[in-house]
Parts: C-alpha cells; structure tokens; sequence
C-alpha cells in the first residue's frame, strides 16, 4: 500500500477537473487577448470561471484577480496594499506562511515598514488583546493572519481580526491558501481587503489561484507587461488552469459539509489510535474541531533513535507525509511554527494531512507501520 497524507502540500488532481482543463486544452488554446473568434472563445471561459468563483464567494467578479497561485497572491496583496496606501506599520505573526513571513520582514530590512508580531499561545492562538493593543499603539497598520495554520491547522477568528482592522481603519489580509474550499467565505460579510487561494490545495492544478481584492480599496499592479487582469496583472493568462481552478472550487463548495464530516472523522479516528498505540504521543495546534482545520493533524513522537530518519523510513515504509522539528539553535533549520508554539526541539513531529480521497484503512496502515518504523523507546 502506498498512502498519501501530504495534502497540505497539495492534493491530487480531480478526474473531473482533468477532464475540464483537457478539454480547454484541446479545443480553447486561443490567446484571450485576441479580439478574432478563439479569443473571444478563450476570453468568454476566463470570465466565466470567474463569476462562477465570484458567486461562490458572495461577491463580485472584478474583485477576483487570477494569479499564479498562492504565493503570488500574498505577496501582492502585502507589497501592493502597504507601498500603494503610504503604510508604515504592518502586524502579522511568527507562524504565517513564508511567503508572508518573508516578504513582511523584506519590506521591514528596506525600511518599507515597522514589522509588529501579535503573541500567539503554545497552540497558536492569537491574542487578540494583544492584537488591539498593537492596532491602538500604531498609525494605520497593514494586518497579515492566515486563517488556519498550514503546519498546525490552528484557526484563526477572521472575523474578530476584520472586525478590529475596520475599527481601527488598518487593511486586513488573510493567507486562506488552506481553507479556501473547505471552509465557507462569504465575502459579503467579512471584512476582508485581500484573500487569497491556490487551487493545487482543493484538487484543482498548480501553478494558478487567485487575490481577492475588496472594491473598496485601490491597489497599482505588482506585474506589469499586458493589460491582463483589467490592467493589473501582465501576462497571458493560464487559461486551461483557470477553469481547472474554477471546477474545483465549484465542486469543493458542493460537496463540502460531507467531505469535511469524512476528513474530520478520519482525523479524529487517528488522533485516537494514535494515543492508544503510542504511549508519550502528543498533538500540536489545536485539535478541538471548531478551532482546528479538519485536513491536518500534527503529531509530536517521543524522544526516539535516529528521529532525524522517521520522515524517510515512512516514505520507505509507504507512507507520504511532512514534518520536522522546533529549530534548536541559530544555525538549526527546523520549523519556525513549531519554534513560535514552544515545542520540544527534541521531538520528532509529522504532519499528516487529508483529503476527500483518504480513508480508514490507510489510518490504520499509517499507525501500525509507525509502531514499527519509530522506534519508540518505553
């Protein structure tokens, strides 16, 4: 058996999107920038796509931007919103992704901004005092919180965090790369001026997503070239992956309460037999479903021999998935979240993750070859 349980990293294409992007593929490859009839065609199916993500967000189609993913997005949303509206003050946390992570404390070296980071706990909550506390004691601030934490699967309450950057008149940015798919948002409620998504998370093909820009603020474009994007993105658009992008959502939004039922399930039914099979087993983030993402479960292994090879001998033993360690010097390259929460740099942790095409008996494959392959010491 081969298992696969790195779906924080990226999912399996859906047949059914395959199918789309094929079919675009073979009969739809005209330039949409062309004004002759296949661009038209081409044009026509880009703009759809978008009304039909639009209209699964509760909101408009021209505040959908199509990217070539998530990193992107971010990183046009953080380098646009802050230089474009004169901001000095940004505020994020030590566990968001890099892509936010890096281009924030990029911006603070070039002397953009000052860089403010909210407390989080050993589960990675926000504080949310301590988050007003920083929106009170600075000019307008440029906020970054991801919704749910791509390592720990911790959420974040962006409502609360929307609610106090409008009190406060700071721009609010959220990494939903993660949620986008498995959780509901409904844009026109939550007050949100960028989010962003990568269609490689919810089934869809890499290398395409999207920023949600909120109509009431006006950024300049990051990539300029064409007058794609209604002038704010050059460059052809990938307009195969745009409509594989658009059925996986579609679908996702579809199937989402009984796809979230049977992960959520899964989980729940590894966290227990991992407990039961693993003595000094121990769980980072979250792990109460209405404050965890229900995809990712992150696990700390006792102290073991060799924990520095337990990723490799489950990739030997058949088993796909991610992880590391607390950084435990200077020079130690391990995981900044598990760092920010106060993990034990001596204890191996993986992160597994799944998918709507998990199930039971790749769990129970899962746990009885970590019996054998980790070495535990009693």
């Amino acid at each position: 058996m081969r298992v696969y349980f790195d779906n924080a990293a990226t999912t399996p294409l859906d047949p059914e999107v395959l199918k789309e992007m094929y079919k675009v593929m073979e009969s739809q490859f005209g330039n949409p920038s062309s004004i002759h009839a296949h661009g038209r065609e081409a044009r026509t199916l880009i703009e759809r796509s978008r009304k039909t993500i639009a209209n699964l967000l509760h909101t408009s189609p021209a505040e959908i931007f199509f990217t070539s993913g998530g990193t992107e997005a971010d990183n046009m949303a953080i380098k646009c919103g802050i230089v474009d509206h004169g901001l000095k003050h940004a505020i994020t946390s030590r566990l968001e992704h890099h892509a936010v992570l890096h281009t924030l404390e990029a911006m603070e070296k070039a002397g953009v901004i000052k860089l403010s980071f909210v407390d989080t706990d050993h589960k990675g909550n926000v504080d949310y005092a301590h988050l007003e506390k920083l929106l009170q004691d600075n000019e307008r601030s440029f906020v970054s919180l991801m919704h749910a934490n791509n390592e720990i699967g911790t959420l974040t309450d962006i409502e609360r965090v929307g609610e106090l950057c409008e009190q406060y008149n700071a721009l609010f940015h959220s990494d939903t790369v993660q949620t986008m798919g498995h959780f509901p948002h409904d844009l026109s409620k939550l007050k949100v001026h960028f989010l962003v998504c990568a269609a490689h998370k919810l089934h869809g093909p890499k290398g395409v997503g999207f920023l949600h820009i909120n109509h009431r603020i006006k950024i300049k474009p990051m990539i300029h070239g064409g007058s794609q994007e209604r002038n704010m993105r050059g460059g052809t658009e990938n307009v195969y992956g745009i409509a594989g992008l658009a059925k996986a959502l579609d679908m996702a939004y579809a199937d989402m309460e009984a796809h979230q039922a049977h992960i959520q399930g899964l989980k729940s039914y590894m966290l227990e037999q991992l407990k039961a099979e693993i003595p000094g087993v121990s769980f980072n983030g979250e792990t109460d479903p209405g404050k965890s993402l229900y995809t990712v479960l992150n696990v700390s292994f006792p102290e073991m021999d060799m924990a520095d090879m337990l990723l490799f001998n489950l990739d030997i033993a058949g088993i796909s998935a991610s992880g590391g360690s607390a950084c435990s010097s200077g020079t130690d390259i391990g995981s900044h979240v598990l760092t920010a929460i106060g993990a034990n740099p001596s204890r191996a942790s993986v992160r597994f993750s799944f998918s709507k095409y998990s199930n039971k008996e790749e769990v129970d494959f899962t746990v009885a070859k970590l019996k054998d392959v980790c070495l535990v010491k009693a």
